[in-house]
Formats: structure tokens, sequence, C-alpha cells
């Protein structure tokens, strides 16, 4: 069993939960500003310096016009609009690469000077491979618009937001690591399934934010709470050849479903909110209360994200505060699964 970790152990863990949180931030920015298709292959090595000299951005921008983005979204782009493009994404890969020296280098130190005994390093080691995953994962959702079609594959920009989420997790779950778990004398078996619940209607509401980025279905309805004037558009159901097929890959269905779902997330944070306070049970009942508010604070940010056409600041606070949503969610969660009775 892996030991709990040390105060300079925990600060490190909590600081690479903090680059992964602002990593899906920075990787919203770079979906919202079109930028995502700019650099067409992947040099891990090379790809740490942008172009120099007129020449070499001459090059990228004639690889560039070979893409289906390029000869058709952006036909008429000039060299300096790709500039700008292709920065915003070489941005995007160097806090990449710099986040995984984050993980990388402190660890190798914890592991010279034993704070971190070898034969236990074994989930921080996985917390490592998480990053390289997410690096994989981002070169398969960029390749996927790189062959026949001028944008990524929802499913797989859904694919690489889920496992950088699930890193998030796994890694404030490490920085909570109790020294010990609380003896269980069943009480808070009712609160738990609240807290599974409410994990599943936040996942679930995630992957759904998930689709919507990918199919950019936030420009579906800009209204609110009626959708092309109705609660539920006539055939949105019968629009693709199955119902889930309407509800996972047209932008009008994904959006109802995301819409409506958080409110489910909101009725189960409040939930276990007040099934804490009545258990007496202070340690839960102040995040999850906390929550509760973080959740409403993001039905508020995006129904203005639909009204307003989905600007460029709203729609980022919108994203991070999702990814807030989710992190307290997980906290709320360690804390009920750490808990014993009352």
């Amino acid at each position: 069993m892996t030991p709990p970790p040390t105060r300079s152990v925990r600060i490190w863990l909590w600081t690479v939960a903090a680059l992964v949180a602002g990593m899906v931030v920075v990787g919203g920015f770079v979906r919202l500003s079109r930028a995502g298709l700019s650099i067409v292959e992947w040099d891990a090595v090379t790809g740490v310096v942008p172009p120099v000299g007129e020449a070499a951005w001459q090059e990228a921008f004639a690889q560039y016009r070979q893409s289906p983005e390029g000869r058709t979204v952006n036909a008429d782009m000039t060299l300096d609009g790709y500039r700008r493009i292709f920065l915003i994404e070489w941005f995007h890969r160097l806090v990449a690469r710099l986040a995984g020296l984050a993980v990388l280098l402190p660890l190798l130190v914890f592991l010279f000077r034993r704070t971190i005994p070898w034969r236990r390093s074994g989930p921080y080691w996985a917390v490592v491979i998480g990053f390289g995953l997410q690096g994989l994962l981002g070169w398969l959702m960029v390749a996927s618009g790189l062959v026949d079609r001028p944008s990524v594959s929802h499913y797989r920009l859904t694919a690489h937001l889920m496992a950088a989420l699930a890193l998030l997790a796994f890694t404030i779950w490490l920085a909570m690591r109790p020294a010990e778990v609380a003896d269980d004398d069943g009480s808070m078996r009712p609160l738990r399934r609240l807290g599974w619940l409410l994990v599943a209607v936040v996942t679930i509401q995630i992957v759904w934010g998930g689709l919507m980025a990918g199919l950019k279905a936030g420009t579906a309805s800009d209204t609110w709470p009626r959708m092309l004037g109705q609660i539920v558009p006539d055939g949105m159901l019968t629009a693709a050849p199955t119902w889930w097929q309407s509800v996972t890959e047209l932008p009008l269905g994904v959006h109802w479903v995301h819409r409506w779902l958080a409110w489910a997330v909101l009725a189960a944070a409040a939930a276990l909110a007040l099934a804490a306070r009545w258990a007496g049970a202070g340690r839960i009942a102040r995040p999850a209360a906390v929550l509760v508010a973080l959740v409403g604070v993001q039905i508020a940010l995006g129904v203005t994200v639909i009204v307003q056409h989905v600007p460029l600041s709203l729609a980022l606070l919108h994203q991070a505060t999702g990814v807030a949503v989710f992190a307290l969610t997980v906290v709320t969660f360690h804390r009920l699964a750490t808990a014993g009775g009352r």
C-alpha cells in the first residue's frame, strides 16, 4: 500500500493537479481560437522551437494549406494570420512539454532522496504515464482533422478531455491520501450512495460538454430555456438514424442534453449537501455546499454563453468553472470515501 505523501510530495502533487487543470483551460482557448489544427505534424524534439525566418514560416504555411482546414475553412488566410494561430498551438504544446517535465523531474528527485520509496512509487509513475498518454491522445485528436475533414473528431476530443480529468482526479486523490482510513460503522453508506450519484452525473455532464465542444454545438441555439422556440425541439430525436446518434452526433441533440443535465448535477449536489448536514457530517457538508453554489454559477455562465453567442472570455470561464466543479467533486467524494461513522 502506498504510504501517505510527505508535505513536499503533497505540494508537488497539488502543483501537478493545478497544471492539469490549467492545461484543460489552455486547450479550451486553443479550440475556441480555431488554432488546434495549425501545426500539421508532431515533432517531439524539434517542435519545441517555432519556425525561424521567413522561409521556415512559408514552408509551415504551405504544409497547413494542404490540410483540410487550410484548403477550405481558411483558404484565404494570410501568412500573418497563420502565424497567430500557429503560435497559439505551439504555446499549447510547449506548456504541455514543460508540464511533463514538472511531473517527471521532481519525481526523480524524490526517488533519489528516498522521499518516495522505489518499491512504492507505482502510483506516481502512473501520473507520469498519464501525461504521456495525454500527449498521445492529443495528437490522435489533431490527426483526425488532418485527413479528410477540417475539424477534429468530437469523440477523440472528449476522450482527450476525460483522460485529462481522470489524471486530475487521480493526482488529487494521491495528494489527499490520509495516514489511515477511519473505521466505518455503516452510517456513511447513504451519503456514499449520494456521492457515487454525484460523481456519475458530473462525469456524464462533462462528457456531453466535450461533445458540445467538439461539435461546436454551443451555437445550435442562442435562446434559453427554449431551443428553436420549444423546450424539446421537434424531430430532435429522429434527426439521425437512431436516437442515440441524435444526442451524441448532432449539435442540437448534444446541446439539449448538456443544458438539461446541468440541473441533474445541481440536484445531486444539493441532495448530498442536505443529507450530509442532516447527518451532522460537517466535513462533507461544507465542500458539498460550496459545490452547490459553484454549480449554480456554472449554470448561469452556461446560459450567458449561449445567449451571448459563445464569446471567448465567457466560454473559457465556463470551462474553467467546469474543471473546478469536477475537482471539488473529487475532493468531496474523497472525504466521503475516507470518513468513518459519526
